[in-house]
């Protein structure tokens, strides 16, 4: 009975120990975010523009594949479905 009862002392000491440290952890990051306002909005700012560069890149090479993709299907001359794509094929091509 008294090995279980130090059992759980020592995993109540490690639960606290672990939860102590995560919250000095999360304090710390948190102070240094909110006190250095410059440094935040730097690291916002660089985010940001390397989030809309990315997008920008994506939708390009996606939207690049699926014309090259139907290009493909309009040359095998499929009939409902060639006329369809060929005329979006066409609308693109006039608009670049």
């Amino acid at each position: 009975m008294f090995v279980k009862k130090e059992k759980y002392t020592l995993l109540e000491k490690g639960i606290e120990k672990l939860n102590d440290t995560l919250e000095e952890g999360n304090i710390h990051e948190l102070s240094y975010l909110l006190g250095n306002k410059k440094e935040m909005l730097k690291r916002n700012l660089i985010a940001g523009i390397f989030r809309g560069i990315g997008i920008g890149i994506g939708v390009t090479l996606i939207t690049a594949i699926l014309i090259f993709v139907m290009q493909k299907i309009v040359t095998l001359n499929i009939p409902i479905i060639g006329e369809y794509i060929a005329d979006i094929v066409e609308i693109v091509e006039k608009s670049r």
